[in-house]
């Protein structure tokens, strides 16, 4: 699997593309902007003139949800989280940011060049919605207090285990929605369970109800240690697909704490046997468990997340 399409929706509004020369909508809260170069290697200056420009042309205060795509060489310049921090002061409507929403043809998801996406909360105390895909280079985060944020994902193809660590030490009281891409060692991605331990506790985020471990080579893992964790008993999503679980992961699962009350559990791109898989859906009845895209190992018995260049 590879991500070859842009996202349309964005924080529940439909993505239009800024373009200078057209009509604004008439009702500007209503839409979810975004914002691209015109080619892979544009320069980034280009890039931070349109940011601009952007701004000047529209309400910046009516804008509510903002994605970001290619930046021009985003293989090697990371994005403009200085510009953006600095037109915090106009974006004072801004309640939801995508940093990075490119597909592979753009730039492979472990070639984005990211920054440090602290300055972005702290400038931004009234964001609800932070997603940012690109992780192995460049991409850093301090724990920091966010009383706002709602949501927040990170899609990689690996995802540095200092990142998850900063993550788990984050006060987010209002978050619901986590969203975690762990990903393939080759590309950076070196998290271990521990490093989740404190978002398993559960006790630093009160509100959470959807937990995505997703895309992870550690799969069997981080099932084995969700089934014990206590964070489980409040959620109503677990998702742990794009990864590769197998049958001990889910035979880790049913053995642990009960998981009837979850509304979903998202399995999908799995190494499963149809046995195991009967058995899951057999034992969680009134739970919506997808169990789409059966993998088989190769010849050699080797297993590959969904999602790793």
């Amino acid at each position: 699997m590879t991500i070859n399409q842009h996202v349309t929706e964005f924080a529940g509004l439909p993505v239009v593309a800024f373009d200078p020369a057209a009509a604004l909508p008439a009702d500007q809260t209503a839409v979810a902007w975004r914002l691209e170069a015109a080619d892979y290697d544009t320069p980034a200056e280009e890039f931070a003139a349109q940011l601009t420009e952007f701004v000047a042309t529209v309400d910046p205060a009516s804008v509510r949800a903002l994605v970001i795509g290619a930046w021009g060489s985003a293989y090697d310049t990371p994005p403009p989280v200085g510009l953006l921090v600095e037109l915090a002061s106009r974006l004072t409507g801004l309640r939801a940011l995508f940093l990075g929403e490119m597909t592979f043809e753009e730039c492979e998801i472990s070639w984005i060049r990211q920054d440090d996406v602290t300055p972005l909360l702290t400038a931004y105390p009234a964001l609800e919605v932070l997603r940012v895909r690109g992780a192995t280079e460049g991409l850093t985060l301090s724990p920091v207090r966010h009383t706002a944020l709602r949501e927040l994902a990170i899609e990689a193809g690996g995802l540095p285990a200092g990142v998850v660590r900063a993550v788990a030490g984050c006060d987010l009281p209002a978050l619901e929605h986590l969203e975690l891409w762990l990903g393939d060692p080759a590309y950076g991605g070196d998290a271990t369970v521990d490093d989740l331990a404190p978002i398993l506790a559960g006790t630093r985020l009160p509100r959470l109800r959807h937990l995505g471990l997703r895309d992870a080579m550690i799969a069997d893992e981080v099932a084995a240690a969700v089934a014990g964790a206590p964070v489980v008993a409040r959620l109503h999503t677990l998702d742990l697909s794009l990864g590769v679980l197998s049958d001990p992961g889910a035979a880790a699962l049913l053995a642990g704490q009960s998981l009837t009350h979850l509304r979903r559990l998202d399995l999908h791109h799995h190494y499963l046997s149809e046995e195991t898989a009967a058995r899951l859906a057999r034992e969680l009845p009134g739970v919506e468990v997808d169990l789409s895209d059966r993998e088989e190992a190769d010849s050699d018995g080797d297993r590959y997340v969904a999602v790793a260049e």
